[in-house]
């Protein structure tokens, strides 16, 4: 299976906002995440489901991906908010796959250094604090089909938007 943890896209400051869950995508943003939404779908590339964050600008990102047509499901996930339990995600994996939810390709779109720690986890069983996601930036991972997950996928992807657009 492949996992693709998207980073969201540009987002309004943090100072302009006095609750952080609630920092729309900027104008730039919007449009950064859309010509990358738009490159991946030239390319071939679908998910059978995207998981987001349900802060705001990790809902608008996924929401970009799903009106480019990579996707016709987008689910919230809580574990995806800034600080969430890769090992929730991991349990929830494991049934999804039990019950054909996730055939293919997965998508989570969250927060960086979350996105990228959880990639290192699954790569090297733990967080070396090194992969660093841009927004709107991208990291693939071959997840093996075996419930060891960690420490068993291989990085095939660690791209920043710049590369495809």
């Amino acid at each position: 299976m492949e996992l693709y943890l998207i980073r969201h896209g540009i987002a309004a400051e943090r100072e302009t906002y006095t609750n952080d869950e609630e920092r729309p995508l900027t104008n730039k943003g919007r449009y950064k995440t859309s010509k990358v939404a738009k490159q991946l779908y030239q390319r071939g590339l679908r998910f059978d489901l995207i998981l987001t964050s349900p802060l705001v600008r990790a809902k608008e990102t996924a929401a970009i991906l799903k009106d480019v047509g990579l996707s016709n499901r987008v689910e919230e996930f809580p574990s995806l908010a800034p600080d969430g339990d890769i090992y929730t995600w991991v349990n929830w994996l494991e049934l999804a796959r039990e019950n054909n939810r996730v055939e293919s390709s997965l998508a989570l779109v969250g927060h960086q250094p979350d996105l990228g720690n959880w990639a290192e986890i699954l790569v090297w069983g733990k967080s070396r604090e090194k992969f660093v996601l841009k927004k709107a930036g991208l990291i693939g991972l071959h997840i093996p089909e075996t419930k060891t997950l960690l420490s068993q996928s291989e990085l095939f992807l660690l791209t920043a938007p710049k590369w495809l657009i």
